[in-house]
């Protein structure tokens, strides 16, 4: 079995699925991938269940009642992810925002000890590497990460990021019961509560291309979750964790 799974949550994702699970498993590094779908009305889960027929054993797909949010999507996969003994785990979105291409150079950092955890940034060093964002979208983006460390003290550049890989020490490590946020907001939480309970954090530079098909499920709900929630981090008792 592949020591690498992939995790992929999905809400209607006609237009990119097919083609982000071909290229994710045409990579020589010969990762795995669970699709968390979220009982999209347009088909997604049928195309998913197809390919599975194409790719026994490497392609599989957890569903779920409704849109229950990011966070809990991701929680679920890891969940599974531990129970089916893979050792390191990457969260990649579904709509090539994130380049698969990166995969292999995401699980070699982790896995050779450079990070317990390790993010594709794309802010590593203030370096903005970004495509086709509009420039209010960028602007927020960036600034939310100076936001984060400023108030956390964590020192992390791109602390909203979404494409992260995780080894199984933290995950078994972390509490999921404990981790409160269910938006974008919970891609801070999980980083902050890695670094709270002593791993390393390790960045290494990407280029964002934002979605060319399907809609994004950005809204200003999710934002507002972010930004009061990360003051709620510095007042928790870490000793429960």
């Amino acid at each position: 079995m592949s020591n690498y799974l992939v995790v992929t949550p999905t809400y209607n994702e006609k237009e990119n699925i097919e083609r982000v699970i071909r290229k994710v498993l045409s990579l020589p590094i010969g990762a795995n991938m669970l699709i968390v779908e979220d009982n999209s009305p347009d088909g997604t889960a049928t195309i998913v269940k197809r390919l599975m027929q194409e790719f026994p054993e490497r392609l599989f797909i957890l569903e779920r009642k409704g849109k229950l949010g990011l966070g809990t999507a991701y929680l679920t996969g890891f969940d599974w992810a531990l129970q089916h003994g893979y050792d390191y785990v990457c969260e990649m979105d579904a709509d090539f925002s994130h380049n698969p291409d990166d995969l292999p150079r995401m699980f070699e950092a982790c896995e050779s000890g450079k990070g317990d955890v390790v993010i594709g940034s794309r802010y590593v060093d203030g370096k903005i590497s970004v495509v086709n964002w509009p420039m209010g979208r960028l602007i927020m983006s960036y600034y939310a990460s100076v936001y984060v460390r400023t108030v956390t003290g964590m020192k992390v550049f791109d602390a909203t990021a979404g494409f992260v890989c995780y080894s199984r020490k933290v995950l078994e490590r972390i509490k999921f019961d404990k981790v409160k946020f269910v938006g974008y907001a919970f891609q801070i939480e999980m980083k902050y509560t890695a670094s709270k309970l002593g791993f390393h954090i390790h960045e290494i530079p990407i280029v964002f291309t934002d979605r060319v098909l399907g809609e994004s499920k950005m809204s200003m709900r999710i934002f507002k979750e972010a930004f009061f929630g990360v003051f709620s981090l510095r007042f928790r008792n870490w000793k429960k964790y």
